[in-house]
């Protein structure tokens, strides 16, 4: 079996499909292991925060602004527990309390305020007035629409609230509490809400960073001069700044994007941006030459659902679309050969 990197772009051109099942059967995926990241809280700390919450409201049999924003004072992972009795987002949640308050209450305060407590679960918060005043305001929304329950909403619709430990309002979550979630129920939840989903969100940067740093390591070793961009960094001729730059920003001759999905929806938005790389390479040139070389890295199983796509990734790329298991060979078979210094 030939890899697309290994031959002439022409004989890619001629006979894609068996270089798609070339880098298809490269693909690898770890979907079943998540980086904790930095402020990952363990089961231990989010329990603490629970039997906070519990006890001040007496077994959540009376739920009033005043008891539960003691408890969050006190043990503040008190405030993640109760945003995970409401399954809100953080933004969602600043949302509603400044609607239902109005109060000024921005979506990144209460950002930061989640992520300083899971940095600190059990550190009490300093009380200035401008906190309480922005707390108050969450927990009493939160308290409201937790004492009231889910309302009636039409025939096709799903409301927010519509789950056992909060649609019958104060009743059902002192049962929850009390009796445990029937596991059938737990699973049905976890269905809803893809297990680890919000975990899985807050740490997607660390886990692409992981082919990012096996790049970056390949090319140190050959020693290589690149720019490493950052999230957001503009440079002129780039709309969106690719992930690398050979030799730099102010020449660069060769490009990398490092590419990581499970989902083959996403797959095919990425495949988009390295498209338009190529797009780019080749716009104003005289025909068949290139501004700079696009080279793709790419990982995750998503890459391996759309043959189709895969197809479009190695047009764009000249074949050059490298795996985790085929890395190694990154620097011998690009243009990136013309700058290793280390043997």
């Amino acid at each position: 079996m030939k890899y697309p990197f290994e031959v002439e772009f022409s004989e890619i051109v001629a006979t894609p499909e068996p270089f798609v099942s070339a880098i298809v059967s490269s693909l690898v995926s770890d979907f079943l292991t998540l980086p904790k990241g930095e402020g990952f809280v363990d089961y231990p700390l989010f329990e603490a925060g629970y039997e906070a919450l519990k006890k001040a409201t007496g077994g959540f049999s009376v739920l009033t602004g005043a008891e539960v924003l003691g408890a969050v004072l006190e043990t503040p992972i008190a405030l993640i527990v109760l945003r995970s009795i409401l399954g809100f987002t953080p933004p969602e949640w600043a949302y509603l309390a400044s609607q239902r308050s109005g109060r000024d209450l921005s979506q990144g305060f209460v950002r930061t305020l989640d992520r300083k407590i899971r940095m600190s679960p059990l550190q009490p918060l300093k009380r200035t007035a401008a906190l309480l005043e922005r707390m108050t305001a969450l927990i009493d929304t939160a308290c409201d629409l937790l004492t009231q329950g889910c309302p009636v909403v039409a025939p096709n619709q799903l409301h927010r609230l519509h789950k056992a430990d909060t649609v019958g309002g104060l009743v059902a979550l002192r049962n929850i509490a009390a009796m445990g979630t029937p596991y059938a129920m737990l699973l049905y939840e976890r269905f809803l809400g893809r297990p680890f989903a919000g975990h899985r969100d807050s740490v997607s940067e660390q886990i692409g960073d992981g082919l990012e740093n096996a790049i970056e390591e390949v090319l140190l070793n050959s020693g290589v001069s690149f720019r490493k961009t950052k999230r957001a960094e503009r440079f002129p001729g780039f709309d969106q700044a690719p992930d690398f730059m050979i030799p730099s920003e102010y020449n660069p001759k060769i490009v990398i994007e490092a590419k990581l999905t499970e989902d083959d929806g996403t797959a095919r938005d990425k495949v988009t941006r390295i498209q338009h790389l190529f797009s780019l390479s080749v716009a104003g040139m005289p025909p068949g030459e290139q501004r700079f070389e696009v080279i793709a890295c790419i990982a995750g199983r998503g890459f391996g659902v759309r043959r189709e796509d895969m197809k479009k990734l190695l047009f764009a790329t000249r074949g050059k679309v490298f795996t985790p298991k085929t890395l190694a060979r990154l620097v011998e078979c690009t243009g990136l050969n013309v700058y290793r210094t280390k043997p």
